[in-house]
């Protein structure tokens, strides 16, 4: 069951944006009601396409080489990284900048993890951000798991979705000749790399069989992502903690943040959606997409990474947190005595007994 809502959408995406000035809007009364209109040619593809991961994964544990399994997890960690750090935390928040280099590695990325052109995975997730659990959110979750995992996919888009999608400023987007090249091309470039090179890489490379080979590292691994990827929309929006705002849906959620390398801290990135950590972390352990552009930026192709300052985060949780936002430092009411018992304690001023 989703819980309630309580609160409105942020509205705002990224750095730099401001709120417009709130206009009343007066709703038609003629508005037509919304009938749900499931598309049966999507619910065909998904689930032969989930049948086919589904044989996948039986013959990975029967049949396949062992390379072609390494191989498998390495273009889901790799692809997982075209969506994350690629279409989420560079073009969909502009979270940090990335030179030519790293975004045509990101686009190639993004390319083989077939989730649609990075411009139009962006824009559903500007319109996500901006109108979030209402109808015009195109996985809104107070329509329950399932659609919010999946079943948005499954049917027409609510009018409100499209309505609101014409809105949303894509300019920095369609400008970007990268971005422009890979839309054109997406349906030239999206079989060739999703589903031909994936194939045909195991069986030219170490010698494995045509069956293992489409059915490990390119259907079951692309249906894994996918999956993996929902988990944000559906699981991080109905269960977890929420210690940086109590009345929005979005959850802290360490098992989607585990399988989405670091996409699982979702409480925090709709509070501040232009931190290209997405989550408040200090270390990489639950947040590899996170590690990723560090490594980037050290060399030089990534730059201006955003992120909010301690003081902002915790004036927020202070104002509207569920109380369950981990320590704020040395004594924190919920500071076990342990801790404090066997802290190291150095320097210690003279007069301090």
């Amino acid at each position: 069951m989703a819980p309630n809502i309580t609160s409105t959408p942020t509205g705002v995406l990224f750095e730099g944006e401001t709120l417009p000035e709130p206009q009343l809007i007066e709703e038609s009364k003629e508005k037509p009601k919304y009938v749900r209109s499931i598309v049966w040619r999507n619910v065909v593809i998904f689930s032969f396409l989930h049948l086919g991961a589904l044989y996948g994964a039986y013959l990975a544990f029967t049949s396949a080489k062992l390379a072609t399994v390494f191989f498998a997890i390495l273009l889901y960690q790799l692809t997982g990284l075209g969506i994350t750090a690629g279409a989420h935390r560079l073009w969909a928040h502009r979270s940090y900048k990335a030179k030519w280099p790293l975004q045509v590695l990101l686009v190639i990325l993004n390319t083989i993890a077939f989730q649609d052109a990075a411009i139009d995975w962006a824009r559903d997730h500007r319109v996500h951000h901006k109108y979030s659990e209402t109808d015009a959110d195109p996985h809104n979750a107070t329509r329950g798991f399932f659609f919010s995992h999946v079943g948005w996919l499954l049917c027409r888009k609510h009018p409100e979705v499209k309505e609101k999608g014409k809105g949303i400023d894509l300019s920095d987007l369609e400008s970007d000749p990268i971005l422009a090249f890979q839309k054109k091309y997406y349906f030239i470039l999206m079989p060739l790399l999703c589903f031909i090179l994936p194939t045909v890489i195991p069986v030219l490379c170490w010698n494995e069989t045509w069956t293992n080979a489409y059915f490990i590292p390119t259907v079951f691994r692309y249906i894994f992502t996918l999956n993996m990827t929902w988990l944000v929309n559906s699981a991080a929006h109905l269960f977890g903690n929420k210690p940086y705002d109590r009345f929005i849906n979005p959850s802290e959620n360490k098992g989607v943040a585990m399988f989405a390398l670091g996409e699982g801290w979702h409480n925090y990135h709709h509070v501040f959606p232009w931190d290209y950590k997405t989550a408040e972390l200090g270390n990489y352990k639950l947040n590899f997409t996170t590690a990723f552009i560090d490594f980037f930026a050290k060399i030089g192709w990534a730059y201006d990474l955003k992120s909010v300052s301690v003081d902002m985060v915790r004036k927020r949780v202070e104002r509207t947190g569920d109380g369950s936002h981990e320590l704020w430092g040395w004594g924190d009411k919920d500071q076990t005595q342990e801790e404090r018992d066997e802290a190291i304690v150095t320097h210690h001023h003279t007069k301090d007994q």
